[in-house]
């Protein structure tokens, strides 16, 4: 099973990633983020990306996709909520956006 972030490592990660627009969620331990493309194929060729990580790292996302947006939710389902490999997964989706 995969262990919750500390005080001490929520305290380090979330910072960042708030500043890249990801934001805690109020009714869970969660993070969320929106992403925008120019248009269908981008948001699509980005969702396309992020799965191959996914599998890699084998923690999926809670995602939809409406157009050229890309609604996100992170969370370690087993462990309740928050841990590292949401981190590192909200981190790679940066980079795999260009953000």
């Amino acid at each position: 099973m995969t262990a919750l972030l500390s005080p001490e490592d929520r305290a380090a990660a979330l910072p960042a990633l708030h500043q890249t627009g990801w934001t805690a969620l109020d009714d869970r331990d969660a993070i969320r983020k929106t992403f925008a493309f120019r248009n269908f194929i981008e948001a699509f060729a980005f969702m396309t990306r992020c799965a191959i990580w996914a599998e890699k790292l084998n923690h999926h996302p809670e995602w939809s996709n409406v157009y050229k947006t890309v609604e996100v939710t992170l969370t370690t389902h087993d462990a309740g909520g928050l841990s590292a490999l949401d981190i590192k997964m909200a981190e790679r989706m940066d980079q795999l956006a260009g953000a």
